[in-house]
This record gives structure tokens, sequence and C-alpha cells, in this order.
């Protein structure tokens, strides 16, 4: 069973940096919508909503 290292820290209301292995990253937003950037350049938009309803989108930076 590999071992995975992951660390969050809230830095203000609402923002949070997020330590992984392969990446950091910092995100915005609350329980209903949050945006998300990493040091890859990946960016992910998410909202969830009550029920079976919930948005994703993420993008790849090119090159």
């Amino acid at each position: 069973m590999p071992l995975r290292f992951h660390k969050s820290f809230r830095i203000f209301p609402g923002v949070r940096l997020n330590i992984n292995k392969g990446s950091v990253s910092i995100t915005t937003g609350g329980k209903t919508g949050h945006y998300t950037v990493n040091s890859r350049g990946q960016r992910t938009e998410s909202v969830d909503l009550p029920g079976p309803f919930s948005w994703r989108r993420t993008t790849r930076r090119k090159g």
C-alpha cells in the first residue's frame, strides 16, 4: 500500500494552501463552489449543489 502525503493550511477565511508530494496549490471559495490553481499549472473550478448536481472543470497549462 503506497504512502501518501497531503497537508492543508487555512491562510484566510475561504483561502487554503494545499501541499502534497507532487505540487502546491491555492484554493479559494466555500462549500458550494471553489477555484484551485496548483504549481503545475492545473486549474480546477467546481460547484457542488444539493442533491445529485455537481459540476467540475479542469484545465491544464499547454506546453
